[in-house]
């Protein structure tokens, strides 16, 4: 059986892990590695909003615009990421940008 998928920091991935979700606390330089392999293997990935600021934007807008698996960001419980604007987001994956 495939689970979703928690990449983040390992607070958060605490309460993910009693979800029922497998989670991934990757170091810096290893978030892309781990983020291909999750969407090898999951139905579901999720990225703290701090792990998605590790990305540049084209990986970033690549992995989003993915159909499988959905690739989505989370906030983060720190707090310390803002969460990027969801229309304004929506709009420039759509290609609609006024």
């Amino acid at each position: 059986m495939s689970v979703p998928v928690y990449i983040g920091d390992e607070v958060s991935a605490a309460g993910f892990r009693l979800a029922g979700l497998r989670v991934l606390t990757p170091l810096p330089d290893d978030v892309m590695p781990a983020i291909r392999r999750a969407c090898e293997q999951a139905p579901l990935v999720l990225l703290s909003a701090a792990t998605a600021q590790l990305l540049d934007e084209t990986e970033l807008d690549e992995l989003l615009a993915g159909i499988a698996p959905p690739v989505t960001i989370v906030p983060d419980v720190h707090g310390s990421a803002p969460m990027q604007d969801l229309s304004l987001r929506l709009k420039k994956q759509l290609g609609v940008l006024e």
